[in-house]
């Protein structure tokens, strides 16, 4: 194969020459290729810095969503367990009204207040005031959420 006998011009022979990072030109030094070396290193653990500070980012928000849904489920769990002291009260006044059981000797003796009415089993309680109960619980849970956040 023969060579062509044109010169190539002088900027497409430095492209050849600069393109081997392996070859040094002589404009170039050892120090200088050490450097840009260097950067090379550098840029790439920053990529690899930011691509893994995206991941825990990613994860962080992750986090972020389940403990949003924790604390609503918690918020839930404590409006019930609040209102236990009114449900064990109102089933402590219901049977304090019920009447003991009899014995059949009792029974024998009064058998005229065998017709007593006995209580409903059913507990009512009125709900005409729950939207200002749960608006006062609300801004309790608020307070509390806002002073531990405070901590």
């Amino acid at each position: 194969m023969a060579f062509s006998s044109r010169t190539l011009p002088s900027h497409l022979r430095q492209g050849s020459t600069s393109g081997n990072p392996g070859s040094q030109s002589t404009g170039q030094s050892p120090a200088l290729l050490a450097r840009v070396n260097e950067k090379k290193a550098e840029l790439e653990n920053l990529k690899e810095l930011r691509d893994l500070s995206a991941a825990v980012a990613n994860q962080m928000e992750a986090l972020e969503q389940k403990l949003a849904t924790l604390s609503d489920g918690t918020e839930a769990i404590a409006t019930v367990v609040g209102n236990w002291h009114n449900v064990l009260r109102a089933i402590n006044m219901a049977s304090a009204k019920i009447p003991s059981p009899r014995t059949a000797d009792e029974a024998a003796v009064n058998p005229q207040e065998d017709t007593l009415p006995l209580p409903q089993t059913l507990v009512r309680i009125p709900t005409e005031h729950a939207p200002a109960l749960q608006a006062q619980t609300d801004a309790v849970m608020e307070s509390e959420h806002n002073s531990s956040s405070i901590s």
